[in-house]
């Protein structure tokens, strides 16, 4: 295994039309992402159900996020939350004004 080093707000591109997604390590049991977003929801129709944990970091930015089965919750920069595997759920809000950067980790 080899060492690296990179910025996490580093490469964000200053238009953004769709959430970017990308991948910083994976591995059998685990994924961690960096997404952005800004302004940019999920399909109005459908939720996320899947098959991982997703452990949600907000670094910068702002968002809600929606449940099937309970209240949104709301999210700034330093809020982190778990989604349970099979929870379905949905970004219902983004700043349209600042990107939002998450840090996501998704486990079995």
């Amino acid at each position: 295994m080899t060492s690296s080093m990179n910025n996490i707000f580093e490469h964000i591109p200053v238009e953004i039309s769709s959430e970017l997604f990308e991948t910083l390590l994976s591995g059998e049991n685990l994924r961690i992402e960096r997404i952005v977003s800004k302004g940019q929801v999920s399909p109005a129709t459908g939720w996320y159900d899947q098959d991982e944990h997703e452990w949600v970091l907000v670094l910068k930015g702002a968002a809600v996020i929606e449940f099937a089965e309970h209240a949104p919750i709301h999210l700034h920069g330093g809020s982190y939350l778990n989604i349970a595997a099979h929870t379905r759920h949905k970004v219902a809000w983004t700043d349209p004004d600042v990107e939002t950067v998450w840090l996501a980790i998704f486990y079995r």
